[in-house]
């Protein structure tokens, strides 16, 4: 059964590594949050702090599960914290997805992943390296993880 995912990531830092996912096919439009548009970004960033956050948890409203995608400085961003504490907080399922094996704007990979966001390791979020064919059986799993927890059969 297909999930509404929303898509938590460093912005300025691996957007271009976004895109590859994004138009690889996973997902469909209303499927994708969490994917907006680079001047609603920007405009929200000038209107400061709650802004962001109002904007944040929109994207997450109606979504099942959180995918955080893991590059260099993803860890430090104090957004994706926020995305992550809200995501808990509704109940999302979560996963991490290294994104340092996708070829960036210069066509180049990374060697070294970045690091796991805290939220994200203290949740008890599964990473995987990012594999087109397994994403949508990732996703699943971490919808049906949560279920478990909150029916503390886990």
């Amino acid at each position: 059964m297909a999930r509404r995912v929303f898509f938590s990531f460093h912005y300025q830092n691996d957007i271009f590594r976004v895109n590859v996912i994004r138009n690889s096919h996973i997902v469909d439009g209303t499927a994708a949050a969490g994917f907006q548009d680079a001047s609603l970004w920007e405009a929200t960033k000038l209107k400061g702090d709650a802004a962001i956050k109002a904007l944040i948890d929109k994207g997450i409203e109606n979504t099942s599960v959180t995918v955080v995608l893991i590059g260099e400085k993803t860890a430090n961003r104090k957004y994706v914290k926020y995305e992550i504490e809200q995501s808990i907080a509704r109940g999302n399922g979560l996963l991490g997805i290294y994104i340092h094996n996708i070829k960036d704007i210069n066509g180049k990979t990374s060697f070294i992943p970045g690091r796991v966001p805290d939220a994200l390791r203290n949740a008890g979020a599964v990473v995987y390296n990012w594999d087109k064919d397994r994403f949508g059986l990732w996703v699943e799993d971490a919808y049906h993880r949560t279920l478990r927890k909150k029916s503390g059969w886990w």
